[in-house]
């Protein structure tokens, strides 16, 4: 029989051992903002659908803490355990540092932008009719933010801040005029933030895909994701979350009352899955 010092040190290793199993079947997403003012997280309740119908022996989790976004893909790219997956929009660059899994999570959706005005600035671009037209409109972006390549392909010029939170003060001080923001995006800013509105007469568009990333060492984890992305879209049910998720969010941006400005993405990469129609919203759809 084991001495008690021994017995002791086997029931360690056995707990530990448990632990890191328990750690390994859990895959950290990170948190988002929003889900601290008691909203749900749609990118986070499609990884939880694609594990499940894949029969996944993992569990997704929120990080404990809020990641911006660019510190939640510099930690997948470090492949320490603190992110195993990020969704978020492709670009060249992202593909060559983090695996795609290439379904888009919005089917497009984050390619349609509006813009995020000040109250007294809702109706100045109400003649706007083409990109040309917006060159003297102030925009900002995030220095790492794949739309950037977006607005200086279509002649723009937008500030370039270092972070999101800049970007709400910015616009309130009167720094810059605007900044475009997607469907799935502008709503809780503007709950959030009053004095800002978005504007009523304009949508931008270009081709984008929003995909689940993980770090290229975890290729079996890709093919899961996408084995259970594959098998909900067959089944319905990512059409049902996705429309369930942002058909309010679709209704109140009135996008046929909308003139829509089509923009090329130069940074689209050439892998992007566009012969697929049933994994991108038509117009059609998207003004229902």
């Amino acid at each position: 029989m084991p001495k008690p010092h021994r017995l002791t040190r086997l029931l360690l290793c056995a707990c530990a051992l448990a632990a890191a199993c328990a750690q390994a079947d859990t895959l950290y997403y990170p948190r988002p903002e929003s889900f601290e003012n008691g909203q749900s997280d749609y990118g986070f309740e499609l990884l939880q659908l694609a594990l499940s119908k894949a029969g996944s022996k993992h569990h997704a989790e929120l990080t404990p803490e809020y990641r911006q976004q660019n510190r939640a893909i510099v930690e997948l790219i470090a492949n320490r355990g603190k992110i195993h997956v990020v969704g978020t929009m492709t670009s060249v660059e992202r593909e060559v540092e983090m695996l795609p899994v290439r379904i888009p999570i919005s089917k497009g959706l984050i390619g349609w932008r509006i813009l995020l005005v000040r109250e007294e600035k809702r109706d100045w671009l109400r003649d706007v009719h083409n990109a040309r037209e917006l060159r003297d409109v102030r925009m900002a972006l995030g220095y790492d933010w794949p739309d950037l390549k977006v607005l200086r392909g279509a002649g723009l010029q937008p500030e370039i801040v270092p972070a999101y939170s800049r970007l709400i003060p910015m616009l309130k001080a009167g720094r810059i005029d605007a900044v475009p923001r997607s469907i799935n995006e502008i709503w809780s800013e503007l709950r959030n933030h009053p004095g800002l509105s978005d504007e009523p007469h304009l949508v931008l568009h270009y081709k984008a895909a929003d995909y689940f990333f993980v770090n290229y060492a975890n290729r079996e984890l890709a093919d899961e994701i996408r084995r259970g992305l594959e098998a909900a879209q067959a089944d319905g049910s990512f059409d049902r979350l996705l429309l369930g998720y942002y058909g309010p969010m679709l209704s109140r941006a009135a996008l046929g009352k909308r003139r829509v400005i089509e923009l090329p993405n130069p940074g689209l990469p050439s892998d992007t899955p566009l012969g697929r129609k049933e994994l991108w919203l038509t117009y059609e759809q998207l003004r229902r």
